[in-house]
């Protein structure tokens, strides 16, 4: 029986980058590794010679790529998205090195789409796109010296994506599931965010950061469509006590 290719359920999403040739770059990186889902999130310059010229053999790659407005849009249909950055950040999800990452993206990708996130050149990922991903990916490289070039990191964790993939017989098996989709987790939080303002636990005009932790919180459990079924018959349960007094 023909192994899945769970490789084809992965995209590599690449945030606001202003230079062309990192995206041609990335598209050559990703390509020699078996992967062939490019999407961009607001490129400064794209299409682009540049691209072209540094994509190589991988135009095709490069020519497929989905160009996105928000980085809402480029994790559709997701149901788990690792964010991969070079440092750990204040209040973050969990943090996991990009070999351990990478195969944990490939159990969830045997039940569904995944994405690897990358944010601009400059300064990397925001906290609100952060926000938006389960895990995050990092690169043990030189502590003194661990700036890596965007292309050079997509083609980094594309080896491990490869290497976990020839190696998951190995992998231990992900448990039957049906996790929850980006959308269905994004309107979760939409409705808990508005619950806790009616309640008056949340005041809008001092937000804080709870609904970052509580981001955070509910990113660990790693929640099933039933699970985020039950959160949100919850709400809308106190909802209606609320709506009665």
């Amino acid at each position: 029986m023909k192994k899945q290719n769970v490789l084809n359920n992965v995209r590599v999403v690449l945030s606001h980058t202003s230079h062309p040739g990192n995206i041609g770059a990335a598209a050559r990186a990703m390509k020699t590794m078996g992967l062939d889902r490019l999407c961009l999130v607001n490129p400064k310059s794209y299409p682009d010679p540049v691209a072209d010229a540094r994509a190589a053999g991988a135009v095709d790659v490069l020519g497929n790529a989905r160009v996105c407005a928000t980085l809402d849009e480029a994790l559709s249909g997701t149901v788990l998205a690792v964010a991969v950055t070079a440092r750990r950040r204040d209040l973050s999800h969990e943090m996991l090195a990009a070999r351990q990452a990478a195969s944990r993206m490939l159990m969830h990708a045997a039940h569904g789409e995944v994405a690897l996130v990358f944010g601009t050149e400059m300064s990397g990922l925001s906290n609100a796109e952060l926000g938006k991903c389960q895990l995050l990916a990092t690169i043990p490289a030189n502590p003194e010296f661990s700036s890596l070039n965007l292309a050079a990191a997509v083609q980094i964790l594309s080896y491990e994506l490869r290497m976990a993939f020839l190696g998951e017989t190995e992998m231990p098996a992900a448990k039957a599931m049906e996790t929850a989709s980006f959308e269905e987790v994004e309107r979760f939080y939409q409705h808990l965010e508005r619950t806790i303002i009616d309640t008056g636990f949340l005041d809008p005009a001092n937000p804080g950061r709870l609904m970052q932790r509580l981001r955070r919180l509910f990113a660990r459990a790693n929640m099933e469509k039933e699970e985020v079924s039950i959160l949100r018959g919850i709400l809308t349960s106190m909802d209606k006590f609320i709506r009665k007094n």
